[in-house]
């Protein structure tokens, strides 16, 4: 197979990964996976794993820049990250116990779900709103959710990010831009997590697009990154519906290649 097509497979899957990310915080693995498997043949675990470290700089970088916009809560964003990594262990250790339990599609199908719940029904919480809510009941809002997500994850094995949105937005009354900066600042320690352990089992991976695949996500996680903490609420919403309804819609198409 030549450079050429690996880097077009590569840099368009990161095209799509880095707006997903810099737009919801969405797991770089759910577009990145199934594009390395259907169109280069890559190992799936190995895919997962390019997809996980494609995913660390860009939730970073989406990270700092929502942060540097003051739309980044650190406290309980690490509160949910802790259950996050501690109930992903739960969770996977509980499906080893299950006979074939699989949720193939899980994630996809959410991501197109969000989407429209964004254009349809958008998220106009004002950060008044949000922080009127007191620390203490805050606190313990993140560590159960955080809990269920990492549970999900370990057992269904994929989700993560889009779950986070949902309960940020939804559950614990986060507007838009803060839930994402938080989602993504989250994404991407659990994403250097898995890429490490992913790696150490599997192996080294195809370099080439290991590097193609990080700076493209990187490149566009950035930029949406910007576009969004510049954007007002109902066009941020519309702008994220829309990525994430065409990304949901994609990934299943090529999910049936």
């Amino acid at each position: 197979m030549t450079y050429l097509i690996k880097f077009i497979v590569c840099f368009a899957a990161g095209i799509g990964a880095g707006l997903g990310t810099g737009f919801a915080g969405m797991s770089a693995a759910a577009v990145i996976s199934p594009m390395l498997i259907t169109f280069l043949g890559m190992d799936p675990y190995m895919a997962v794993g390019i997809a996980l470290a494609s995913d660390v700089l860009a939730s970073a970088i989406s990270a700092y820049t929502y942060g540097k916009n003051g739309n980044l809560d650190i406290k309980n964003g690490a509160v949910m990250m802790a259950a996050v990594l501690c109930f992903t262990l739960v969770g996977s250790y509980v499906a080893s116990l299950l006979p074939g339990t699989t949720m193939g599609g899980f994630s996809t199908f959410m991501t197109f779900l969000l989407g429209v719940k964004f254009i349809v029904r958008p998220v106009m919480t004002t950060k008044n709103a949000m922080n009127a809510v007191s620390a203490q009941k805050r606190f313990v809002q993140s560590l159960l959710c955080g809990a269920g997500v990492g549970f999900i994850c370990g057992f269904v094995g994929a989700g993560g990010g889009m779950m986070m949105l949902l309960l940020l937005t939804s559950v614990l009354g986060y507007e838009l831009k803060t839930a994402v900066g938080t989602s993504v600042f989250i994404m991407a320690f659990t994403a250097f997590t898995g890429s490490v352990s992913h790696f150490a089992i599997g192996g080294a991976p195809d370099l080439f697009c290991l590097v193609c695949c990080v700076l493209s996500t990187l490149l566009w996680a950035r930029i949406a990154a910007k576009f969004a903490n510049k954007a007002e609420p109902a066009t941020l919403n519309r702008a994220t519906g829309v990525v994430l309804v065409i990304l949901g819609a994609v990934i299943m198409a090529v999910n049936y290649l």
